[in-house]
Formats: C-alpha cells, sequence, structure tokens
C-alpha cells in the first residue's frame, strides 16, 4: 500500500518480566504490511530472559531496546513517546499481538477520516497459551466521546493510533497513576481531539488469570478518583446532564460488580449514589431490582 506520505509510525511496546510472551508480540509488529515503522521496547526493569529473547528481533535496524529500572508502564510509555521520531504514535503490550494489517489499516483509516486524531478498533481475547477465549464486543464510539466515556474506558489501547501532535499538545500519560493510565489519557484528549472507531478486529489481547480477578476492585476504586478529579479539572467538557448520567452509568457497573462478588453492602451504597446522580434514568433502578431479587 502506498501512502501519500508515507508516515513514520512509532510503536511503542512496554515490558516487564514477560519473556514467554515478548517475542509474539514483537513479530507481530515485525510482520507488519506497512513497513516504515520504528519500534521502542522499553524493559522497565525485567529480571527474567527478556532481553535475551530479543536477540534476533535486535538484528532489525527498525527496533529499539531501552532498559529503566522498574517504575511503571507509564513511566516506559512516556519514555518511548519522547524517544520516538513518528508522526503517528501505537501502543502494543508485551503480553498482547497485532493482526499484519493493524498498521496499515490505521493509516488508511486516517487518510479517509482527516479530521480524526486518535483511531481504534476490536480485539479476539485470548488466554496465557494464546487459545481465543471471546471477542472484544464492547459498544464503542466516534467523534467527541468524552460523554461516553464516562460510562466506561471502551478505548482499546493496543488498537489505537494517534497522531503525535496529541502528546505535544496535552501530555503522555500519569506517571503517579498504576492502574487506569490509559483511561485519563483517553478522557483528556477526548476533550480536545476527535476519535474515530473501526469496527473490525486489529489484534489479540491476552487474559491471564491474575488479570481476571485480582485487581478489578481496585481498577474500580481508581477509575471512580479519576473520574472525579477529570470533572473538576475539566468541568466544560460534558453538559450537567451528561455529568450526571456518565456517574450514575459508572456507579451502577461498581454495584453490579459489587454484587458479583456477595459484596451486597457495597452494592447498594454505590446503587444509592447511582440513583443520587440521576434518579430518572431507569439504569441503576433495574439493577436495584435485580440485587434484592439475587440477595
Amino acid at each position: 500500500m502506498n501512502f501519500k506520505t508515507n508516515p513514520l509510525v512509532s510503536v511503542i511496546t512496554p515490558t516487564f518480566n514477560r519473556a514467554d510472551f515478548i517475542e509474539h508480540a514483537v513479530n507481530s509488529v515485525l510482520k507488519q504490511t506497512y513497513s516504515n515503522f520504528e519500534l521502542f521496547i522499553v524493559d522497565d526493569g525485567s529480571t527474567d530472559d527478556t532481553r535475551k529473547r530479543l536477540d534476533n528481533a535486535l538484528e532489525d535496524p527498525r527496533v529499539h531496546y531501552l532498559y529503566q529500572p522498574n517504575q511503571g508502564q507509564s513511566v516506559a510509555r512516556n519514555r518511548g513517546i519522547t524517544e520516538s521520531k513518528g508522526d503517528f504514535i501505537c501502543f502494543l503490550d508485551s503480553d498482547n499481538a497485532w493482526f499484519p494489517n493493524k498498521l496499515e489499516r490505521s493509516l488508511l483509516e486516517f487518510e479517509s477520516f482527516p479530521e480524526a486524531h486518535v483511531v481504534y478498533g476490536d480485539n479476539i481475547l485470548i488466554d496465557e497459551h494464546s487459545a481465543e477465549i471471546g471477542r472484544d464486543n464492547m459498544k464503542r464510539y466516534s467523534g467527541r466521546i468524552t460523554h461516553h466515556l464516562l460510562k466506561d474506558n471502551f478505548v482499546s489501547m493496543n488498537t489505537t493510533m494517534t497522531r503525535r501532535h496529541c502528546f505535544d499538545e496535552m501530555g503522555g500519560f500519569n506517571e503517579s497513576d498504576r492502574v487506569a493510565e490509559d483511561y485519563e489519557m483517553w478522557l483528556r484528549f477526548s476533550t480536545k481531539f476527535e476519535f474515530r472507531y473501526m469496527p473490525e478486529l486489529l489484534g489479540f489481547y491476552r487474559e491471564m488469570e491474575n488479570q481476571i480477578s485480582s485487581d478489578k476492585r481496585q481498577r474500580f476504586e481508581g477509575n471512580e478518583r479519576l473520574l472525579l478529579k477529570f470533572l473538576e479539572r475539566y468541568p466544560d467538557a460534558v453538559t450537567g446532564k451528561q455529568h450526571r448520567r456518565g456517574l450514575s452509568h459508572f456507579y451502577t457497573r461498581k454495584a453490579r460488580y459489587e454484587v458479583s462478588v456477595k459484596a451486597f453492602s457495597a452494592g447498594l451504597s454505590d446503587i444509592a449514589t447511582a440513583i443520587k446522580y440521576d434518579p430518572w434514568w431507569q439504569g441503576p433502578w433495574r439493577a436495584l431490582g435485580k440485587m434484592v431479587l439475587r440477595k
């Protein structure tokens, strides 16, 4: 595929002790149908044999390996952004992978929709053995998406491609946040930039047992903090109605999770908060009815 300007695409892969998966991720970049890219692998203090697993990949001059003491994914991603020179920036975590046409397809979307600043798509969910366990079919949106993002983070980071100037103008990841750093950044970007959703599969997202179960409550708590802080910082990003409906959606989702783990008191508290924000929306009332029946 010949693009008008043959732009350079920067791919940033943070990693920490993912030696078992890093080759799969990197090879999925090297096999892209679009070849004008640079790949920065930012090793965030791995103690396994990650570096050795990359010997073959590092023979490709487009691949760069950076090592740093463990500081978290946000710091690693920001370092990759700083070191890179591409017109567009993509992120691929070291336990995930892309379809071969991911970069090409994203650039074509930018050519078709030049007003877009971030394009993104869907994933196939896989387990630690790379077996398919489902399709990532969240409802996603295009355009100015701030009010939708208040309800949930539906921007699949490993499928995104973002114009570099977005980072130049609004900064990168919040390095103090180790739970929902991409969510905070997409919310911030959504106040100024257009998103474009491509309803097609672009990659593989790996779910493992320690990801699925151990941190869900922590993620909800982290998301709650960042949502409230975001709305305080950007009070004009949404209307009052969108503000209330978005938070009502969030607390209803949080309540459903609490009930699913038998934390009924916490679930009732979240439902009460959801109703307080938007008493005329049926969502929390329906969730309350199901909660009473389940209990």
